[in-house]
């Protein structure tokens, strides 16, 4: 896939992204009560710190608010706050729910785009993913759309780093965990020739946690594949659960996922090149349904045109006039729609088009 074609095309939908985002911003309430910003707290010195307290303690007109308890209570809701994703008060544990497995969902869109969903970064879906990367030799695939959206929250970083190897060049450096100080806990490379090479577009979304953001971010870095949907978690992170007197668990980040570009993925998380939202319950419908409908009526619709290459070869979009002619009989009640699979989907052909473009730049 020739990089500036890549760059064009992602330039076209990064643009379009952007201005249908656009948003007027919320006016400020002119009745806010003054507080102390995190901003202002971090200018505070280590003796303005020691003096707050006692400070507070002689002079506040509710002392008994004041109580050690009330202190350490404070103390920890604020290490939390300030912590953000990596530390988490959890209840007690009680009797673990059992999910239904998730099925590995695999479909061939558009005659040339293989669609593959894991559910899960585990070692049964690992063996799923191998056989119907394999199957797809000889097929005219062309591309992988990898959907991350929905997987299970795993720490396994070990099998998310062999779901990595299958698209990863042979002896490259996939990541590192490293704890307290900087610390290496372990490295993970890549000791197999990879299955596909091809080109990839991963979708993710927030509920893209732990090892799965890592996997995303690795084939990102190593394939140039695009990322589409949403911002992942923010918890590529190894966590330790630490049993509170009360059986309340108190999981800390103990290791941190660092990739060879030693960006950091926590807690910011892996940010989409083109973001499409969805609404959670949106996608678990279509997740459902699919399993016995296919994905594809939640691309192509029946009754709907939709982006091909003939309406990009000339100049118009199907989707946006009939969105208007929707708009001009009064709207239409939405079926369930994957915008998040569509652009995908449209991104690749419009690939397509410019790779068959006469006398295009190599």
């Amino acid at each position: 896939m020739p990089r500036l074609v890549l760059s064009v095309s992602l330039t076209i939908f990064l643009a379009a992204a952007a201005l249908g985002e656009a948003q007027v911003p919320p006016s400020a309430s002119a009745a806010s009560p003054p507080t102390a910003s995190p901003a202002l707290i971090d200018t505070l010195d280590a003796a303005d710190l020691e003096r707050a307290t006692p400070l507070i303690k002689s002079n506040y007109i509710n002392p008994a608010a004041l109580s050690e308890t009330e202190l350490h209570r404070a103390t920890l809701a604020g290490l939390i706050s300030r912590l953000g994703r990596g530390v988490m008060l959890l209840p007690a544990r009680g009797a673990a729910a059992i999910s239904p497995p998730t099925p590995f969902y695999r479909e061939i869109i558009d005659d040339h785009i293989g669609y593959l969903r894991p559910g899960n970064v585990n070692r049964a879906q690992l063996l799923e993913l191998d056989t119907t990367l394999r199957g797809l030799t000889g097929k005219k695939v062309d591309t992988i759309i990898l959907d991350l959206r929905g997987c299970s929250e795993t720490s396994d970083y070990g099998t998310a780093a062999e779901f990595a190897m299958r698209f990863v060049p042979k002896g490259k450096l996939l990541f590192t965990l490293r704890g307290p100080d900087g610390k290496q806990v372990r490295a993970f490379a890549s000791n197999q020739d990879p299955i596909y090479s091809g080109f990839i577009v991963l979708l993710v979304d927030g509920e893209t946690v732990g090892a799965t953001e890592v996997l995303a971010a690795v084939v990102r870095f190593y394939n140039k594949a695009i990322v589409i949907g949403e911002t992942t978690a923010g918890r590529a992170v190894d966590y330790s659960d630490l049993p509170l007197p009360s059986g309340k668990i108190l999981r800390v980040a103990v290791a941190e996922a660092i990739l060879p570009d030693r960006q950091p993925r926590f807690p910011i998380g892996v940010q989409p090149d083109l973001p499409v939202a969805l609404p959670v319950a949106q996608k678990q419908q279509i997740f459902q349904q699919s399993l016995t409908k296919g994905m594809a009526p939640f691309v192509f619709e029946a009754d709907r045109p939709h982006l091909n290459e003939a309406a990009l070869l000339a100049g118009t979009n199907p989707e946006i006039e009939a969105a208007q002619q929707r708009r001009a009989r009064g709207g239409d009640r939405p079926a369930l729609h994957d915008a998040v699979l569509q652009g995908a989907v449209d991104l690749v052909t419009s690939i397509g088009v410019f790779e068959k473009q006469p006398g295009r730049l190599p």
